[in-house]
């Protein structure tokens, strides 16, 4: 008691740290107080998984640019592939994390909190659903068409908080409004996810008007008080107060669903790039290896000798798993060394920040050459390009159209919107919110096909 007097005579503001056994729960949005008949032993964190992979927003991503353009006859990644590698390396890193942490907390086992590899790798699945066509370049399209394009006309007649989502508009905060909106005709909000996995896919969680320079947020408006509920429930520690835009501290899970995403797509588009022969063999070499010391170097090429492996590509295949592997254990080591900070939401940067410095010193550097040679090469430029023109065309055509449903055009236009979508509605941001939906959950190919329709470069072949 003197110690609480003493602190509020300070006016300290004191904030108790997140615990996992709150942290981990298996409440599902939108059936809080119903207990569904279970007809096998999957877990309710197995039943998120299944859900995501057996859902049409996932398999869409066979279809979706991760970085370069869909293959011809060399396979690259795209957004599927991505992420069901990202799954993988999030249950490993999922794994470990419980075995190491039951070691400290031995009262941790036994309970829900084993299950934190299946709720990384599902949140893992779940992260990229909500890019739009032709990744960052389709994002950027949607925002710019706001604040560039036509649409820079509609600040007047809109909110001010929907216009500071739609000006930000972002593929994780998408991503969260998908799981939760009720879409697909779920009565009860959206995929019926467990709180727990839906904490863990939101990266940014705080309101669009925190934004700031960089862009990102965690949640639309209209999904606030779901992810309020949600924080609120696992304990979250909420870092905003009463009238100020809301902000919380990360769920902690959410480091290990970044880790596994930054490892998995930073090191896969080194050895795309490779492959479509951006960066030589030696570069790439160099880059791999660059993650182990001179003693290890020699130990890895030594094994690709001895076990015969002569093929360029199949040694940087090697080379690659190394370093996933390698990077693997720095990261649980890093996340278990912080847990403390982590759960007193104090903890700065991601993971891959506080790697030990050599395996840090090349992650610079494959995320430096990245940039130059890879990101700005003229495969991934014109994707970009085509892509940006496209989703600008889409989005002039179908806002305009939600804007002015009662012109012919219009209706014509509304028309080909699916029924999931509330492009019906009396309220114009719900309209407008519509057609972001419906366009951002398009595929590359579908988004190109309507375009060309749209533009009379194609017509249906009946």
């Amino acid at each position: 008691f003197s110690a609480e007097k003493d602190i509020k005579s300070t006016n300290l503001h004191y904030i108790c740290p997140m615990n996992w056994q709150q942290l981990i729960s298996n409440k599902r949005l939108g059936q809080e107080h119903r207990h569904a008949e279970r007809h096998d032993d999957r877990s309710e964190f197995k039943r998120d998984y299944d859900r995501l992979i057996y859902s049409a927003p996932f398999r869409r991503l066979q279809n979706k640019t991760q970085v370069f353009p869909l293959p011809g006859s060399v396979f690259v990644h795209n957004r599927l592939t991505h992420s069901l590698e990202v799954s993988s390396l999030g249950q490993s890193l999922g794994n470990d994390v419980c075995t190491r942490l039951k070691q400290k907390h031995p009262e941790l086992a036994n309970t829900l909190f084993e299950e934190i590899d299946t709720i990384v790798s599902a949140a893992c699945l779940a992260h990229d659903m909500g890019n739009p066509p032709f990744g960052h370049s389709g994002e950027k399209a949607i925002q710019t068409f706001f604040t560039e394009g036509e649409g820079k006309q509609l600040k007047s007649t809109v909110s001010s908080q929907f216009w500071d989502d739609i000006t930000h508009f972002e593929g994780n905060a998408n991503a969260f409004r998908l799981l939760t909106h009720r879409f697909f005709g779920r009565r009860q909000g959206g995929f019926v996810m467990t709180y727990s996995m839906l904490a863990s896919i939101v990266k940014y969680p705080f309101s669009s008007s925190l934004a700031g320079r960089h862009g990102k947020f965690g949640f639309f408006q209209t999904e606030a008080e779901d992810y309020r509920k949600i924080a609120d429930e696992l304990g979250l520690i909420c870092k905003s107060k009463p009238g100020e835009p809301l902000k919380y501290a990360r769920h902690p899970l959410v480091y290990l669903v970044e880790a596994a995403d930054d490892v998995c797509y930073e090191i896969m588009d080194i050895e795309d790039a490779h492959k479509l022969k951006i960066l030589s063999f030696e570069e790439t070499t160099r880059l791999l290896l660059g993650f182990f010391d001179e003693d290890m170097r020699r130990e890895i090429t030594e094994r690709i000798r001895e076990e015969g492996v002569t093929d360029n590509n199949e040694q940087i295949v090697y080379m690659r798993a190394s370093v996933i592997g390698k990077l693997e254990n720095e990261c649980v080591r890093t996340f278990v060394e912080h847990e403390e900070e982590i759960l007193n939401g104090t903890f700065n940067g991601s993971i891959i920040d506080h790697i030990a410095p050599l395996q840090r010193e090349a992650y610079r550097r494959c995320t430096e050459i990245s940039y130059q040679k890879i990101y700005h090469s003229k495969p991934v430029l014109d994707i970009e390009l085509s892509g940006y023109k496209i989703m600008e065309t889409l989005m002039s055509v179908f806002v305009e159209a939600s804007v002015n449903p009662k012109r012919f055009y219009s209706q014509q236009l509304i028309r080909r919107v699916s029924s999931q979508y509330d492009i019906h509605s009396d309220d114009v941001e719900t309209r407008i919110m519509a057609v972001i939906d419906y366009i951002s959950g398009m595929t590359d190919v579908y988004a190109l096909d309507i375009y060309q329709k749209i533009k009379g470069v194609a017509l249906p072949i009946v």
